[in-house]
């Protein structure tokens, strides 16, 4: 390799990727949060994990926007794009969700349903776009909702964290199904992911 090649990949990178990158740090952080929050009970740090997503999605937007201002839309920025909303819209919100005392093993396995649709939703995303674009460089709509959606969710969250009811104290308690525990409130997980999915919701992008 010549000299000067070093992180030629990195140099490469365009203003819209690094704000991808940004909105991928937002999430690794909140997942830090998170882990805080278990090891401290500081109920600071899970309002902060929270507060990360929207700034998240700030950063989401603006990616979006500044690759198509400067012409400089790619395939790279695409993939980029996706595998960080899988992190900051996907696996960050469970997180917070386990963090908030959905648990159980039946709780787990809706949060990993979630992820699981959000993950599905973007690959199908990306091989629809250019089709869903009709012959623009912007897509119409999305087929299902978008995983960014999921801040609702962490929004739900939040408030709940500030008003105590997380933990023992989760709004609609805690039920067993079996050996298992199940926190009913977990199940706004499950209608997020099955509308991430649906392919006859379709949502205009603005």
């Amino acid at each position: 390799m010549k000299q000067g090649k070093h992180l030629s990949m990195i140099r490469s990178f365009h203003l819209a990727d690094w704000f991808t990158l940004g909105n991928a740090a937002c999430g690794v952080g909140a997942l830090f949060a998170v882990m805080s929050y278990l090891q401290s009970q500081d109920v600071r740090h899970l309002l902060f994990a929270c507060a990360l997503i929207p700034l998240a999605l700030i950063f989401d937007v603006f990616d979006g926007r500044i690759a198509r201002w400067r012409q400089q839309t790619s395939s790279l920025g695409r993939e980029l794009d996706s595998l960080a909303d899988v992190i900051s819209f996907g696996v960050a919100p469970v997180a917070i969700a386990y963090g908030a005392g959905m648990d159980g093993l039946w709780d787990r396995l809706i949060l990993i349903y979630f992820v699981a649709c959000g993950v599905s939703r973007l690959a199908r995303y990306n091989i629809t776009a250019e089709t869903l674009a009709q012959g623009s460089d912007k897509v119409k709509y999305f087929e299902g909702t978008p995983i960014p959606s999921s801040l609702l969710l962490v929004i739900v969250i939040a408030i709940a964290a500030v008003y105590g009811a997380i933990g023992n104290h989760i709004w609609f308690g805690m039920t067993h199904i079996g050996p298992w525990q199940f926190h009913p409130l977990v199940l706004m997980f499950a209608v997020s992911g099955s509308l991430m999915i649906s392919r006859t919701l379709h949502i205009p992008k603005l």
